[in-house]
């Protein structure tokens, strides 16, 4: 499946179409207790990048080729994935899987 990314700011190129092998399951975590603050919300690419790297153990550059970005995207996804799931776990936040961020 291809997903295109929104462009971030005005100017400059559009980005390259990211391609998500596997759709999540779910499209919230949320904790136990619910703390009721504000859910961190988490891009389906960014979740890619973290499950083929993390879970299939891919490298950066073949998880790339698979999502059709190059390595320095999925590092960038992957690293902003990593520090979105540590702050929602030390916070207790809830996680929401969507691109349409309020």
């Amino acid at each position: 499946m291809q997903r295109r990314r929104k462009r971030r700011g005005r100017r400059g190129r559009l980005p390259a179409p990211v391609y998500i092998g596997k759709q999540p399951v779910a499209e919230s975590f949320i904790p136990q207790p619910s703390s009721g603050s504000p859910p961190i919300y988490i891009d389906p690419a960014e979740l890619e990048a973290l499950r083929l790297v993390d879970m299939e153990g891919l490298s950066q550059e073949e998880a790339g080729e698979r999502m059709g970005v190059s390595r320095g995207t999925v590092w960038r996804l992957l690293q902003e994935a990593r520090r979105k799931t540590a702050k929602a776990l030390t916070e207790g936040r809830s996680i929401q899987i969507s691109g349409d961020q309020p």
